[in-house]
């Protein structure tokens, strides 16, 4: 049974589960071909690439925020195509978001690792960092393109893809205009027009606090949050922004549920209780750096709750895989036999099925991690450089899995999480390998784990991305192996960009300057953040006398294992506990949003209308607050004068007492309002849309 293309849409089963016997029939057919690959397409996708990788890379060092990519470059694509004398089609514009979207991941993975080898005076040359970002990025790619079909086919309706919902959506009414692209550009007016007031300028207080700890203020539940902060450190936070409750509501009320469970247990259970029973004792905990009963909530949930969360993550990659590997295995056991027979044993698989063959990707994937041993050996020695190559091959193969579920589940890749568990187990291997007494060992050993855990953090970045990408395709109809070939060359591109980005920007400023006291300290012009945790945690896990939290990660895992026996998702749990909570709470805000418009009517399919008016409105939200998220940094930057300053009405002493007093009133009404909009605009629909 196949469900017809509605006119100017996506299928009505594009977001649902699919029952026996139904197909799912993109907006382009396979038997229907479309311009895929052109001159155009390639061009522009490159084009972006360079422009979003520079860009991408100059925020995330000053801001610590790398943008996604996908849904500008997606708009521009279609912004674009009306240009040319012959408009793009909708695939050559799949294309060109695919290329370009490299950037983003690229950075993401680039800027973790990349300005620690800076910060800690290791001089990288160009051809390192470009190498490490290229290697890992390719490994990204290949790793992920035997588990394509379980994600996008298998797991079809059974898992939200928030992000490429939004991109495809825009693609989509990019094509058909009319009322859905009204819908599209209204939402994304108003979702990005809200963030901006509330975000960048300050209008209101979008923070929604039981009680600030920064402030000390009673915020929302005057004096019982007070007293509940000042016993058990217990705070309950939602940051109210319209593309928060976007993603929550293309999530979907279930996984919402189970993400803001976790950030629950860690921050209404697991803070309070460090915070009560470590309160009663007078001497530093670590991996704490102070005492328990001096702590805020926050610094307890990064020293110590965090921790849980990330064993928790490692311990839910270990499960996905045992979980997919008749998958993994089957797909790899189909290339090694083609490899042996000389031939394909694939069959003749429709247009939009067709991958890379198994033997190319093993093919490709023994010259990727040939060329990563000899760029291992050369760095570090041969010991070193086989240690290093089965290290990269095993975690990055293992967290591709985790990255994919994640960015399918909710829309976010926890690599940071995965990529200080890389450097964790590096340096465990190379005390036991270089003699860390000596600073010439010490030295080599950090310079490499750190190389190995940018070639591990860009792989993942670049597998959560890619998911996002073929997902797309697999809506909309696009040729997999277009999309996988052209990817390698989005990867080249960004990978050169970022390397380049990042040196120039350490040649002009410096991440690090000295202080009145001549301490070294981050460079407030450029103060990247991850790069300084990441020096920082490579400099302890290099020195044999610090102890490692490794009771907390078993903690995290134990829970892992527990979620998984009592059937509940353990990765989407793990990401809540991850995460801080006011990230969270919004989302199932949003999925309890999803779940009444599905329910404000008895008519199916009235109701599935209504929904899915709710999904155009919510990547609206996305789109909006991403691109207005990205204007607001750029304006905040010291460069350009920050004329963010002029527009920020919320910080001028003379109205700065008054928000401060009202402004979290303020943000719970204007939460309030975008709620009931996105309800009563989405049941505004009826069968005659």
């Amino acid at each position: 049974m196949e469900h017809e293309v509605k006119k100017g849409g996506l299928p009505h089963n594009a977001y649902t589960e699919l029952a026996p016997g139904e197909r799912y029939v993109p907006v382009v057919p396979h038997d229907r071909p479309v311009a895929e690959i052109t001159a155009r397409s390639v061009v522009l996708g490159v084009v972006m690439a360079v422009v979003f990788s520079f860009s991408a890379a100059y925020l995330g060092l000053k801001v610590g925020q790398v943008f996604e990519a996908a849904i500008p470059i997606a708009i521009l694509a279609v912004g674009f195509s009306v240009l040319f004398k012959r408009r793009s089609t909708i695939l050559e514009n799949v294309i060109v978001q695919s290329i370009g979207a490299a950037s983003g991941v690229v950075v993401a993975g680039g800027i973790f690792v990349i300005p620690a080898l800076y910060i800690l005076g290791l001089k990288p040359s160009l051809l390192d960092t470009f190498l490490a970002a290229l290697l890992g990025g390719c490994l990204g790619i290949l790793f992920l393109i035997p588990l394509r079909k379980f994600f996008v086919a298998e797991q079809h309706g059974k898992l939200p893809f928030p992000e490429a919902t939004a991109t495809t959506e825009i693609l989509v009414t990019g094509e058909s205009g009319g009322s859905q692209a009204r819908v599209l550009v209204r939402s994304m007016i108003i979702g990005g027009l809200f963030d901006f007031l509330a975000d960048a300028m300050h209008a209101w207080n979008f923070h929604l606090n039981s009680f600030d700890s920064v402030r000390h203020t009673k915020a929302l539940f005057g004096s019982l949050g007070s007293a509940m902060y000042d016993k058990f450190r217990m705070v309950f936070r939602l940051d109210a922004l319209t593309a928060f409750i976007g993603l929550g509501y293309i999530v979907g009320l279930k996984y919402s549920a189970i993400i803001a469970a976790g950030s629950i247990l860690s921050f209404l259970v697991l803070v309070p209780l460090v915070f009560f029973f470590g309160s009663h004792i007078q001497e530093i905990i670590p991996p704490g750096t102070k005492l328990i009963s001096a702590m805020t909530e926050g610094e307890i949930f990064k020293a110590y709750v965090q921790k849980i969360g990330i064993g928790a993550i490692a311990a839910a990659g270990i499960i996905g895989i045992i979980k997919s590997s008749r998958i993994i295995t089957g797909a790899f056991g189909l290339g090694f036999k083609e490899i042996f027979s000389g031939k394909s044993v694939a069959g003749e698989a429709e247009r939009t099925q067709k991958d890379l063959s198994m033997k190319s990707i093993l093919m490709i994937i023994g010259a990727v991690l040939l060329a990563v041993l000899a760029f291992f050996i050369i760095k570090a020695g041969t010991a070193v450089g086989v240690t290093g190559l089965i290290i990269v091959f095993v975690l990055a193969f293992l967290f591709t899995t985790v990255a994919a579920y994640a960015i399918a589940i909710v829309g976010t890749n926890p690599v940071s999480g995965m990529t200080l568990i890389t450097l964790i187990i590096t340096s465990l291997v190379l005390s036991n390998i270089l003699p860390l007494e000596k600073e010439e060992s010490r030295v080599a050993g950090m310079t490499i784990a750190l190389i190995m855990g940018c070639v591990v953090c860009t792989a993942l970045s670049m597998a959560g991305g890619f998911i996002t990408d073929l997902k797309i395709g697999y809506w909309l109809g696009s040729t997999p192996r277009n999309q996988e070939r052209f990817k390698f060359l989005g990867t080249v591109v960004a990978a050169a960009s970022v390397s380049f980005a990042i040196l120039l920007i350490e040649m002009a400023y410096g991440f690090t300057v000295k202080d009145a006291t001549g301490a070294i300290t981050p460079n407030p012009d450029v103060p990247a953040p991850q790069g300084n945790l990441m020096a920082t945690i490579i400099q302890s896990l290099m020195d044999p006398t610090q102890i490692q939290p490794w009771l907390l990660y078993g903690v995290g895992a134990l829970i892992a294992v527990v979620l998984e026996m009592s059937k509940i998702p353990p990765l989407a749990f793990a990401l809540g506990m991850y995460l801080p909570i006011e990230l969270n709470t919004p989302l199932l805000a949003g999925g309890f949003l999803s779940w009444l418009v599905g329910k404000s009517t008895k008519d199916k399919e009235l109701s599935g209308l209504r929904r899915e008016k709710g999904t155009l409105i919510a990547s609206g939200f996305i789109a909006g607050g991403a691109l207005m998220g990205m204007i607001g940094a750029i304006m905040n930057l010291d460069q350009i004068g920050k004329p963010i300053e002029f527009l920020s009405i919320g910080t001028r002493p003379e109205i700065a007492g008054f928000f401060s007093n009202y402004g979290q009133f303020i943000g719970l009404l204007m939460f309030a309002f975008v709620m009931a909009y996105v309800y009563f605009d989405s049941i505004k629909t009826d069968n005659n849309r």
